[in-house]
């Protein structure tokens, strides 16, 4: 872990650590390295396998993380060869990719308008501006396709109001532990994750009227967060229970946070615009895992091509 720290964001060794935790330490930790035979990982395999709760994804990431683990080991020539990737990742036969969850642009206005509601009902009720924090960190979601590291992060010195334009720079991840609760501002999740995005109107009039709110409070800066209680951002917890809340009032589907960016995607895509500008705006480094998520957003493609060839005749 030492070693990976200057190389690796902060959100993957704190994975990593969790991976080792639950899964890797249990069974393998007080196991002398010249006894980490191809049986013993297949052990460790059948171990991992009776964890019946695990998702497959969270398998393969676990067995990813030991072989990172080992392929270390090798480099430094603690051990000869990594036994484990002669038993390949884990596999499931059965398992069927889980379709991409978002809104539709007509599910995102009620759910919206139930969150502006709110924020409305509790400025007048209680005199304070803090409800409107979470309506104004959903637009940002939706209308930018955002990660929500990133939307934490965003500043208002990263907004050129004149151009319409926001910029990518930076992460917050939120880290928790039985002694502390950091926030951790780490670069985006790859070099192609720091962009600027061109957005649309209704944003930037939210952020400017969220803008002059935020003025009135005691010690505006330039440099503050976007969305922030206090001076800290907007805790992951109390965002999932606004967003259960708000779904669940505006009698719509629930979705996970993440599935926000997704839904921008989805009205894109919806509307025709390629995929290499998605892939820009998402801050993908390769247009194949955006193609590999989202291609089924694209199949009336293959009617308009059919209409097309259709119509030579």
């Amino acid at each position: 872990m030492a070693s990976k720290k200057r190389s690796t964001r902060e959100s993957t060794l704190e994975s990593n650590r969790r991976d080792y935790r639950l899964h890797i330490e249990p069974m393998l930790a007080d196991v002398y390295i010249d006894a980490l035979t191809v049986r013993l990982f297949q052990k460790w395999k059948i171990y991992i396998e009776g964890k019946e709760q695990l998702a497959l994804r969270s398998r393969q990431h676990a067995y990813g993380t030991l072989r990172a683990m080992l392929n270390w080991g090798v480099k430094m020539e603690y051990i000869e060869k990594n036994n484990l990737t002669k038993l390949g990742t884990f596999t499931d036969s059965m398992y069927v990719k889980p379709k991409v969850k978002f809104y539709t642009a007509e599910e995102f206005k009620k759910f919206i308008s139930v969150a502006k509601e709110h924020a409305e009902e509790h400025e007048q009720k209680h005199k304070d501006y803090s409800e409107w924090e979470y309506y104004v960190f959903f637009n940002i979601l939706f209308y930018t396709g955002l990660r929500k590291g990133e939307c934490h992060g965003l500043r208002w010195s990263d907004i050129d109001f004149e151009s319409a334009l926001l910029n990518v720079e930076r992460s917050i991840l939120q880290k928790y532990s039985k002694s502390e609760r950091v926030d951790i501002i780490t670069p985006p999740k790859t070099k192609s994750s720091i962009r600027t995005l061109q957005i649309p109107q209704p944003l930037i009039d939210i952020l400017k009227t969220h803008k002059e709110r935020k003025k009135q409070l005691r010690g505006f800066s330039e440099d503050d967060l976007i969305c922030s209680s206090g001076e800290r951002c907007l805790r992951d917890g109390s965002i999932y229970n606004r967003k259960v809340q708000f779904a669940g009032l505006a009698g719509i589907k629930q979705i996970r946070v993440h599935d926000f960016r997704h839904s921008h995607v989805s009205v894109l895509a919806n509307a025709g615009i390629n995929i290499q500008e998605i892939a820009r705006r998402l801050g993908h480094t390769r247009v194949e895992e955006t193609w590999n998520t989202y291609s089924h957003l694209y199949s009336r493609e293959e009617e308009k091509a059919v209409d097309i060839l259709n119509a030579i005749a």
